[in-house]
């Protein structure tokens, strides 16, 4: 039966066992739960390895910093002493967590890693071996899996098959996709299996997939043939190496494929508008009100709850707002929401998940439009008397004022919407402009709609192109409607 769920992960490392001095006090020890206690979140999504050793004692796994003594990285000593310290007053690191997460009113998943393998001959791992087509492997990670579910008092286990490759090799070689995408959708059913029929009541599969059907299909993942078997509870498409917030991620092939079944799908919400994976100096947070409007598509669009992780940390107002919100669309229907398209990871547009954004317009040709595709929640044209302002706003480099740009939502040109322009850059303001168009004529609609840029023309003498980038649509609610 699908399930509604606010989960949020947590990495064991960065912000928790990274961080803090051992000898560990039980308030740190505690404090990846309590950072999201009493907001929307009913389930803890706990990452339990990362490929080099596991962040509990393990009886069937090689604990994290046991093969790297002496430290010499200082996240490293914490790690091994932060959990000794509670291991050598009785208690396991890992219980501690769960206790605390059942005390707070919330689930506890264990996520791990899918394609990083320990206690194994490294020569097995692709590209040099053969990953997953190796018998070895799959009874390593089974036996974690088994130990999660069985010897913990989990609610379930999490399958991270969306870590290649930022956080690990593929799970097969390319030439063995073909034959041994079985392989996987067995193993899969293993291991739904065994947590299912545990003693104690049925544990909970999930899996962490990728944002398209191809992708996943190229990787040797069937997700289709995963929902048929009944094998996973709960699917959430992302991508690892991507941590750009994607409002209008594409899901909706995984959503078709799991109406009328038990697996539920939860939309990701990544924490960042732009880092350096995306060209970036350094990464920028989402907002509150950018993480509402992701929130808000992803249950428009029908997806059955919502999964995010790596908020800002220490966690402010901001990141308690949004997960707050989240849970209910109720509290944020009426809300200030700002609509992001997401912009281009060479990483991930190399395995093809791709973005529309930046445009990069390589010279004026009234002709040809650039369109991007873009999600919006908000009923504008229902509730009129509602909306105080929708309000588009775009980077354009190398713009100049006497540049023709061509700019219309779902065809309808914005020439005739007021407009204002700015600069847009705080080193070199000459570099490129904001531009903001204060809607009233030309807004989106609820549902899917199309923004498209056309460079017309450049004054005699300039060549040259621009690139259109940071591109939002900010919508804004008042009590009053915005007339006389």
């Amino acid at each position: 039966m699908k399930q509604k769920r606010v989960i949020y992960a947590n990495d064991a490392r960065h912000f928790y066992l990274f961080v803090f001095d051992p000898p560990m006090a039980m308030e740190d020890a505690w404090r990846p739960i309590d950072d999201v206690a009493g907001t929307s979140v009913d389930t803890f999504a706990y990452m339990v390895e990362r490929g080099d050793g596991l962040f509990y004692p393990s009886k069937v796994g090689q604990r994290f910093g046991s093969d790297i003594q002496p430290f010499d990285h200082v996240a490293y000593y914490h790690v091994w002493y932060n959990m000794q310290s509670l291991i050598d007053r009785g208690l396991d690191p890992l219980t501690v967590l769960i206790d605390r997460a059942h005390d707070k009113g919330m689930d506890f998943i264990a996520s791990v890693r899918m394609t990083n393998y320990l206690g194994v001959d490294r020569s097995q791992l692709v590209p040099e071996g053969r990953g997953f087509v190796h018998e070895e492997i799959r009874e390593a990670k089974f036996a974690v899996l088994k130990e999660l579910a069985h010897d913990y008092p989990t609610e379930g286990i999490e399958m991270d098959f969306s870590c290649p490759p930022g956080g690990g090799p593929p799970a097969l070689r390319e030439e063995d996709v073909a034959e041994h995408t079985s392989t996987i959708t067995d193993f899969v059913g293993s291991v739904a299996e065994t947590v299912h029929n545990r003693s104690g009541g049925r544990g909970v599969v999930g899996a962490r997939i990728y944002p398209t059907e191809a992708m996943n299909r190229r990787a040797g993942y069937d997700v289709g043939k995963w929902i048929e078997d009944g094998s996973v509870d709960y699917l959430v498409p992302m991508m690892y190496t991507y941590f750009i917030l994607d409002q209008h991620m594409p899901i909706d092939w995984v959503l078709e494929a799991a109406e009328g079944t038990g697996t539920s799908v939860y939309g990701m919400l990544q924490p960042h508008l732009m880092d350096e994976g995306s060209g970036a100096p350094e990464r920028v947070f989402a907002s509150s009100e950018h993480m509402r409007a992701g929130a808000m598509n992803m249950w428009d669009r029908g997806a059955d709850g919502l999964y995010t992780f790596f908020g800002d940390w220490p966690h402010g107002d901001g990141v308690r707002r949004y997960l707050t919100d989240m849970g209910d669309p109720d509290l944020m229907v009426e809300k200030t929401k700002r609509y992001f398209l997401a912009e281009r990871n060479a990483q991930a547009a190399d395995m093809e998940y791709d973005q529309a954004a930046p445009v990069e317009i390589s010279e004026a040709d009234p002709d040809t439009k650039y369109d991007i595709p873009f999600y919006v929640s908000d009923d504008i044209e229902g509730k009129p008397d509602r909306i105080k302002s929708v309000v588009l706003r775009m980077k354009v480099d190398n713009l100049m004022t006497h540049d023709t740009l061509s700019v219309s939502i779902n065809g309808n040109s914005l020439a005739d919407e007021p407009m204002s322009r700015d600069y847009g850059h705080p080193f070199g303001p000459y570099a490129a402009q904001q531009l903001e168009f204060y809607l009233h004529g030309a807004r989106p609609r609820k549902g899917w709609n199309t923004l498209s840029v056309s460079l017309d023309a450049r004054p005699e003498n300039m060549g040259g192109g621009v690139t259109v980038h940071d591109v939002e649509i900010i919508v804004e609610y008042s009590s009053y409607p915005s007339r006389l």
